[in-house]
């Protein structure tokens, strides 16, 4: 950041007396809540890119429990604020606090550092000594040591530039910082997934495009069969060491069968009957073969579209969870594909087949979902028999027409528990005691 601009914003956290709340929600991003105020100011200390904003508050991620974090809850949250300043006039902020939760007179400092390779935050009690920091640099990387119970030397001074330019609007100005870290952080979001599912398309559309054709397959399978039959006419007169056999068909016509190697001679007409049973079963349901492709094809090509029309990180991290929320639920399925609402498992069909089996494998209380008067993915929501709250279900049936189409407009999802759900044919169901709710799809999907 600026110097002006962490001046400027400096001079405006000095109109705070307290510290409300103090915690990590990123691995690099702390949040601070002044006052009680309805909206935090975020300190992210990534290096080479260290900035402030100002955003309202929201559950993290995921918990951090390092000693940084546990010092940051205990000794900063509400804390009371002696001091704002900038250290040294440089661009390193620094609070000095009174901690609540000490039964004596004791002040600590919370200082960030937006210095290039020195970016850090780091907590430091009244006679400079390292508590603890969000980094621990050692003296191989770097003259200035900072690990705990460590005294902290000071930055080396530089000589800045006058300037007379300052923020006028300091909450105008961290919001439009907020906004434009968000943008940066879906678009380049939104541009690896969109890869991510356009190279799953090809590699769908490669399978497709080498499917055989049905005739071509019934083709095959005669040719198998009249070559098993050829051969067991003229098995005498193959010889051990034979690869190719010469002969005539049943209609006089001279033709020249390559024998299979590594098959004894009394094998080869079983070996050919059996290649023609595989090839007339494939034949017979190379349609359903192309059919769960398509499917799945079509499953892809929604949510790649739904990727680009997204609007809102948070829903495109519900269609792709990031890498270390998948890694931490680890559960997989055979059929179908696997999303988390909050902490509620959510299973989607991509075809009739994968739908068929959702439905075979639910429990009685799961919920089940579909698109009304069309043909959708089955959604199963494991329930472990409690009550869904209502923002799991729009969230869940907002998946359901993502995935399912990539038409516009008004959609009516209707849920009910999968024991009200009866199967007909295949994954075609009846079923009574639903609820319906509503969902707006647009160019831009509605996700409010």
């Amino acid at each position: 950041m600026k110097h002006y601009e962490l001046l400027s914003i400096v001079e405006h956290l000095k109109s705070f007396d307290f510290i409300t709340k103090a915690r990590r929600i990123e691995d690099n991003t702390l949040e601070l809540n002044f006052n009680r105020s309805p909206k935090s100011y975020f300190f992210n200390m990534t290096r080479g890119h260290s900035f402030i904003y100002l955003a309202s508050s929201h559950r993290p991620p995921q918990s951090y429990q390092a000693p940084f974090d546990n010092l940051l809850f205990s000794l900063v949250s509400s804390s009371k604020i002696i001091s704002v300043e900038l250290v040294n006039n440089d661009r390193v902020v620094r609070f000095t606090l009174a901690p609540k939760s000490n039964y004596k007179d004791q002040t600590i400092h919370l200082q960030f550092e937006f210095t290039g390779k020195n970016t850090n935050a780091i907590l430091i009690d009244s006679d400079e000594v390292v508590l603890e920091a969000l980094r621990h640099i050692d003296s191989d990387s770097s003259f200035r040591v900072v690990r705990p119970n460590t005294p902290l030397l000071a930055i080396p001074p530089r000589q800045l530039k006058p300037s007379h330019e300052t923020l006028y609007d300091v909450e105008a100005f961290l919001e439009q910082a907020y906004d434009e870290h968000i943008n940066q952080k879906l678009n380049a979001h939104k541009k690896q997934k969109i890869v991510e599912f356009s190279k799953k398309i090809a590699v769908l559309q490669q399978e497709i495009d080498r499917l055989p054709n049905e005739e071509a397959l019934t083709q095959e399978y005669q040719t198998y069969s009249h070559y098993a039959h050829i051969v067991l006419a003229n098995l005498h007169h193959i010889k051990p060491y034979d690869t190719k056999l010469v002969a005539y068909d049943f209609e006089g016509h001279e033709i020249a069968i390559e024998l299979p190697s590594g098959v004894v001679k009394n094998r080869i007409s079983e070996h050919f009957f059996n290649k023609s049973k595989r090839t007339k079963n494939r034949a017979r349901n190379i349609h359903i073969e192309k059919s769960n492709l398509t499917s799945k094809l079509n499953f892809y090509t929604n949510i790649k579209h739904t990727i680009e029309h997204c609007t809102n990180l948070h829903d495109l991290e519900l269609l792709v969870p990031k890498r270390s929320q998948s890694k931490k639920k680890k559960a997989k399925i055979k059929e179908g594909e696997l999303f988390w609402i909050d902490d509620y498992k959510v299973l989607v069909g991509r075809n009739s087949t994968e739908n068929q089996k959702l439905l075979q494998s639910a429990k009685a209380n799961d919920v089940w979902m579909h698109i009304r008067t069309m043909p959708s993915s089955h959604i199963i929501i494991k329930t472990d028999k409690q009550n869904l709250p209502a923002h799991v279900i729009e969230a869940a049936a907002k998946l359901c027409v993502d995935f399912s189409t990539s038409s516009y407009g008004d959609f009516d999802v209707d849920y009910t528990k999968r024991k009200f759900v009866k199967i007909q044919e295949g994954s075609n169901v009846l079923y009574n005691q639903y609820a319906t709710i509503r969902v707006t799809k647009e160019g831009v999907e509605i996700r409010e």
